[in-house]
């Protein structure tokens, strides 16, 4: 390789390896495990249909499982069984009667058999850009096509046979027609035996429950309970599959700190166990999450478990406090939080500083990188909060990195200047050691010496762009700030690919094409801008190098046409800014800015002029 190319041509593998790598093993999914996955998807339901029409069930009756799981050896704690009805969420909801919940965050209610939290409408998002488009929706009933519901309750101690509340107990309503951030809702249940359970739930503005369970004991023996709760996801959802997002089960716990535990990890063969005081442990999607917040200074077992039954996927998080003793003739009482929600950055960071709840901030999926992401997001939304557009607020906070890394990014043009203006005496030692490599590499390295060139100096700025670029891309791809988020023009939502198609003229032709064949306009911007960067540096001497370089603008925008349209804005912004600072310096380097030389276009504008 010769010496004047290998800051280019390290800096285009290094931008090759970055992007072409992201793009193939953690944006796009594994085409063939998909389709594998897809296959024994569909395998397995037919084998769930068949079984329950062989054990004499209907398709749409099936009977709820047994509690067989046991919680750190206690007594079982009821796990997600096979709903009643497979229901349509509608129907669902009107089996059971239910209490309403209206806040400015939620719409839902709760169902009174069971005192069971299992549906939760999002006021603030809708499914799509359509400000018409449904409510994101939670949490669903058991009985429901997607059950997914939160539970809490009580186990008695061994050997007992205390009557407790069960999921067909129906609640008495003491008080609170609707749960409200200003009306809490009190619910009550007498067992028959000498003890009342009541239950009050309050809501805040947000996304956080409050439950508090007190039992009153009128018997004349010490009763002993293990308070418990559970989420239950009745079905396997739709997740993103790539590395950069975790969804599935999650929890900080005091010991064992933070716990991700996918949904294809084998639970019959790993146990996910944990003991804590304080934390939390739930159920993330990219967007929205679920986390039960035990009692934070009482000590609790938690795990993550998948049903047993072969007929359905579910899954649960659940944990079971210590001892709660009510003595003869008095009462006690245990107190729980429920997070369900979307999962907005300021308002965890609340939810810790505020309310105690340790750690519930890593419910969003900042990375490895977090030290770099975090503060990265905390800008960019700063800088939206006063200019109202996180597109613009990209294109900003792409100027404070530009100036706070400008002392080194100079020295690298300056250098990547000087190679430029060195190219004709590179050219003669080159042929005039051409049949003697090695010579030739020592003659070179003499004339940087002596001209004070470092030849890699201008991998720098591609080096300083790379740690950008993936804190920027984790930002964009897991805060719920930037979802729906819009730009200017044709770009509605930042988080998504540029819509817009070179090869259907940008909508004018009735086609639509998909896949690789998805450039939009941003990406060619940003080919453009790149491809103009490219000739301001130092040509290669290797006419292959050449035509390898002339390329490179056009395979990145095929590239990044898949990412998200707020990453390929910054990326030809960062060009820009890259252009202009480069072009400056070459400038006062007395440098020649050639932009089609070495390409053959030098001649072709040439002919045009004549």
């Amino acid at each position: 390789m010769k010496d004047d190319n290998r800051n280019l041509l390290l800096a285009a593998v290094l931008s090759m390896v970055v992007i072409f790598g992201w793009q193939m093993f953690v944006i796009e999914p594994n085409i063939a495990e998909e389709q594998e996955q897809a296959e024994t998807l569909a395998a397995t339901a037919k084998a769930e249909k068949e079984a329950m029409q062989d054990a004499g069930f209907g398709t749409s009756t099936l009977p709820t499982a047994p509690a067989t799981p046991t919680v750190n050896g206690s007594t079982p704690v009821t796990t997600p069984g096979m709903p009643q009805q497979n229901l349509p969420r509608d129907l669902a909801l009107a089996q059971r009667p239910r209490i309403a919940i209206d806040t400015p965050s939620l719409r839902g209610s709760i169902a009174l058999q069971g005192a069971r939290l299992d549906d939760l409408q999002l006021k603030k998002y809708r499914q799509t850009i359509e400000p018409n488009s449904p409510e994101v929706v939670l949490f669903e009933p058991a009985s429901s096509q997607k059950p997914y519901y939160a539970d809490l309750g009580f186990l008695r101690s061994g050997g007992t046979t205390t009557k407790l509340p069960t999921d067909t107990t129906i609640w008495s309503v003491d008080s609170g027609t609707t749960l409200t951030p200003d009306t809490p809702v009190v619910l009550s249940w007498n067992n028959g035996e000498g003890l009342t359970f009541r239950r009050t739930i309050s809501v805040d503005e947000n996304y956080l429950f409050t439950v508090s369970d007190a039992v009153e004991n009128t018997t004349s023996d010490i009763v002993t309970l293990y308070p418990y709760g559970l989420l239950s996801r009745g079905t396997l959802p739709k997740t993103e599959g790539i590395y950069v997002l975790h969804e599935g089960m999650i929890g900080w716990f005091s010991v064992d700190g933070l716990q991700e535990v996918d949904y294809d990890e084998d639970f019959a063969e790993e146990k996910f166990e944990f003991d804590s005081t304080g934390g939390w442990l739930g159920i993330t999607d990219k967007y929205w999450a679920a986390a039960l917040v035990p009692q934070q200074d009482k000590a609790y077992q938690a795990r993550f478990t998948e049903a047993p039954d072969p007929r359905r996927t579910a899954f649960q998080a659940d944990f079971r406090g210590e001892a709660l003793v009510i003595p003869a003739g008095g009462a006690a009482q245990v107190k729980n939080n429920i997070f369900a929600g979307a999962k907005v950055a300021g308002m965890l960071t609340a939810y810790e500083e505020v309310d105690g709840i340790e750690k519930i901030g890593l419910l969003i999926d900042w990375g490895w990188f977090w030290f770099f992401t975090e503060p990265l997001f905390k800008a960019l939304h700063l800088v939206a909060g006063f200019v109202g557009n996180f597109g613009v607020a990209i294109l900003i906070v792409t100027v404070v990195i530009k100036a706070f890394f400008y002392p080194l990014a100079n020295r690298s043009y300056t250098a990547m200047s000087k190679m430029k203006k060195l190219q004709p005496k590179m050219e003669e030692v080159r042929e005039r050691h051409k049949e003697d490599k090695a010579k030739q590499q020592e003659a070179l390295m003499k004339l940087y010496k002596d001209e004070q060139v470092n030849p890699l100096a201008g991998c720098w700025p591609v080096l300083i762009q790379i740690p950008v670029f993936f804190a920027l891309y984790k930002v964009l791809y897991v805060t719920i700030e930037m979802r729906q988020a819009p730009f200017f023009g044709w770009i509605h939502d930042l988080s998504v690919q540029d819509p817009t198609n070179i090869f259907n003229l940008f909508g004018l032709l009735p086609y639509d094409p998909s896949g690789f064949l998805m450039l939009g306009i941003w990406p060619i911007i940003m080919g453009f801008t790149m491809f103009v960067q490219q000739r301001m540096n130092p040509a290669p001497a290797d006419p292959m190098q050449q035509k390898i370089f002339m390329w490179m603008p056009l395979f990145f925008m095929f590239i990044l046409a898949s990412f998200p349209a707020g990453l390929v804005i910054y990326w030809a912004w960062n060009n820009f800014l890259s252009v202009l600072q480069q072009g400056i310096i070459m400038r006062k380097n007395d440098v020649e800015i050639e932009l089609f030389s070495n390409l053959g276009f030098d001649k072709l504008i040439a002919k045009f002029k004549k």
